[in-house]
């Protein structure tokens, strides 16, 4: 049985998506697909623990992620302030564990408290995993994984980070979620 938060969710993005752009002609024309590759996506990953997606948008594959993942607290951080006040009132009305964080990366990442570690990180489409993923080290648990959807199946290299596969997404020929393990030799 589906959750009725994905419909929720569904039809909140629409209506929002009509007065500002949270998502493209083709995110819109094929939401539903968009939205089963983020389930698909949480069926492989298992989020649990505290996650980050970032550069958010208009949630996809976060909140679906969320919706479906009871065991995760996840942290969406988005710097465009109107796709920022649609996550928060998206969190708010499907009731999800999560904060939303209205700022860039960098910024979000110095306001963090110095404890908080992050078991999952998720990336859609968000610049080059080699520039941004080493800014994130601080705040990764020993073992945390990273969700890269992208049109190719090959992992970055990137120190410190081990890939650990790649998995074909429903959604088109070149789509793909392809995970990488953060680990730090002692």
């Amino acid at each position: 049985m589906s959750d009725p938060r994905l419909e929720l969710y569904k039809q909140t993005l629409l209506t929002w998506n009509q007065k500002i752009n949270l998502i493209g002609p083709e995110a819109r024309e094929h939401l539903d697909e968009h939205v089963e590759e983020a389930l698909a996506a949480a069926a492989i990953l298992q989020p649990k623990g505290d996650v980050l997606d970032f550069g958010s948008g208009g949630g996809l594959p976060a909140i679906p992620m969320a919706i479906v993942s009871p065991e995760a607290r996840f942290h969406l951080v988005e710097a465009d302030q109107k796709k920022w006040a649609f996550l928060k009132h998206a969190a708010r009305e499907c009731r999800l564990n999560a904060v939303i964080h209205g700022d860039r990366l960098a910024r979000a990442l110095a306001r963090f408290p110095p404890d908080l570690r992050f078991s999952f990180v998720v990336s859609r489409a968000v610049g080059n995993p080699e520039e941004w993923l080493p800014s994130l080290k601080p705040h990764l648990a020993d073992g945390a994984r990273i969700g890269l959807f992208q049109g190719s199946p090959e992992a970055p290299q990137i120190d410190d980070f081990v890939d650990s596969g790649a998995h074909k997404l429903p959604r088109g020929e070149a789509n793909y979620l392809v995970t990488l393990a953060f680990h730090v030799e002692q």
